[in-house]
């Protein structure tokens, strides 16, 4: 993960500034804002997720494999390490497709240069999957840059072209990939190629939250309304955990050399360590 993008479309802009500004001015601000976008407070939209019905995971992404599309090596366990169980639980084993390479984590280490964090964030996410029980043919890595997924139309447009092929080799109904309001760039970019590729394979888009279960309580977003369901993963909770232990370079001092370096925080780690995964559905 590389935690320094933050996307900053004018629409999210226009949230963040909601949220930095006096609490008192806060609400003209919202008043503001075109209907359509009906801005509501982070803290509501998650107190809703975490309160949203449970469902079956063939409710989730039907009776076909799914294709995971994880913005860096660890959002795939971090946002639905328990879904990835299941999903081999049942039989319907995912592709899981990471989108960059992760190797601006730590970019000022000398003992871990891009060249290598790279290997080893490769290696880290192998394990990953392993721990949740899918085979490591079924990883797949893009390899785009860290911090610099494509957003423009072109860029997508390649990117797409790719998870669709991976889409149609796996016969997959379902791309499963990041929430677009999750503050991160990458995050964004993997739900736009996400739907992109949907297009192109006729599958349908499932998002989940990862650093979106970070935001300030108080950040405005254009959500009018939470679609989605819970998977109760309760049964894999101690597979996720060893899952995410496994990204052991975002969260432990194995990298010593960058006080600056990425490391996934406390606050995060409690969030996504339940024995309950969101999903939230197009609207």
């Amino acid at each position: 993960m590389n935690a320094g993008s933050w996307p900053f479309s004018s629409l999210r802009g226009i949230s963040r500034l909601a949220a930095a500004i006096r609490p008192r001015a806060a609400p003209l601000l919202e008043q503001l804002m075109p209907m359509s976008f009906r801005a509501r407070r982070a803290g509501a939209i998650l107190d809703r997720m975490a309160m949203l019905p449970f469902a079956d995971l063939t409710e989730i992404i039907g009776d076909a494999t799914p294709l995971v599309l994880a913005p860096h090596p660890d959002d795939e366990s971090l946002g639905c390490g328990g879904l990835i169980a299941e999903a081999c639980a049942i039989g319907l084993p995912p592709a899981v497709v990471v989108l960059t390479d992760g190797a601006m984590s730590h970019p000022s280490s000398l003992s871990h240069p891009p060249s290598r964090l790279r290997v080893l964030r490769r290696a880290e996410a192998r394990a990953a999957v392993a721990a949740l029980g899918l085979r490591c043919e079924r990883l797949h890595f893009l390899n785009l840059p860290d911090g610099r997924a494509p957003h423009d139309e072109l860029g997508v447009k390649a990117a797409a072209h790719r998870v669709a092929d991976l889409a149609r080799a796996y016969k997959a109904g379902t791309i499963v990939t990041t929430w677009e309001h999750d503050p991160h760039a990458d995050h964004v970019s993997a739900q736009t190629i996400a739907r992109a590729a949907a297009r192109l394979v006729g599958a349908r888009v499932v998002s989940y939250p990862v650093w979106g279960w970070a935001l300030p309580r108080r950040t405005l977003l254009p959500v009018g309304s939470v679609t989605g369901v819970r998977l109760d993963i309760a049964r894999h909770l101690a597979a996720k955990r060893r899952a995410i232990a496994a990204h052991e370079s975002q969260h432990s001092g194995l990298i010593a050399d960058d006080p600056e370096g990425f490391h996934l925080p406390a606050s995060l780690l409690s969030a996504v360590d339940r024995p309950f995964e969101v999903f939230l559905f197009e609207q």
